[in-house]
């Protein structure tokens, strides 16, 4: 199943109290390995940018002046979630703004229900300790030096290690979807695996059978 894991930059922390997103970033995966498919906008919020909201991701109202709107991406966006786990640190945070987003321009809503929040996750496996992003990197020793400001592609990446940690998933399986299931299925087991029996000389059964009296008397540990 495909993943996406998502985050968003606003002006403040209340789309109720008209804030705005200012900057959406989603990483798409397949097993929680990345397709290298991702779907990154600054949005022009169309208001001010107060002072504390650009301490923290350093978007400036004029800056963003130049970027397009929310509805000039809304379809492109929707069209690149359809159908796949949303996976998000925060998700009411980020859901409700995404969604107040969504009903002002008259477009479908996001299901909660198709997305997995990574703090609750978090907040049930160490219950009592701060579970942020930045303190759940430095639990699992995650590189967080690049993290300067909070800049939503780089926070998708490094949830995905989070969360990789949290489900202890070390290592994804490894992906071989460049050998298709049917290529797989199809393909003679004797062309992938070498089943031939090789033939032990006389001398080298001799040599080995001396190998062995001699080098097994000693003490490897």
């Amino acid at each position: 199943m495909s993943e996406i894991f998502l985050d968003t930059e606003t002006t403040g922390l209340s789309f109720k109290d008209g804030h705005k997103v200012v900057e959406i970033a989603c990483i798409e995966t397949k097993d929680l390995i990345p397709t290298n498919k991702i779907f990154h906008k600054l949005i022009n919020p169309k208001r001010d940018m107060p002072e504390e909201a650009f301490k923290i991701h350093g978007f400036s109202e004029e800056f963003l002046s130049n970027q397009a709107t929310f509805d000039q991406v809304a379809d492109e966006f929707l069209s690149f979630i359809r159908g796949k786990k949303l996976i998000i640190h925060n998700a009411n945070f980020d859901l409700s703004f995404l969604n107040g987003e969504l009903g002002a321009i008259k477009k479908e809503l996001i299901d909660k229900a198709s997305a997995v929040d990574s703090l609750e996750v978090a907040r049930n496996k160490f219950p009592g300790t701060s579970n942020s992003l930045d303190s759940l990197c430095k639990r699992f020793n995650i590189n967080i030096s690049r993290r300067t400001k909070h800049n939503a592609l780089l926070d998708c990446e490094l949830l995905r290690e989070v969360y990789i940690n949290l489900l202890d998933v070390k290592e994804p399986k490894l992906n071989f979807s460049s050998v298709g299931q049917d290529a797989i299925k199809s393909t003679n087991t004797e062309k992938i695996y070498n089943k031939e029996i090789l033939k032990i000389s006389e001398i080298e059964l001799k040599k080995h059978k001396e190998f062995l009296k001699s080098e097994l008397k000693k003490n490897f540990y």
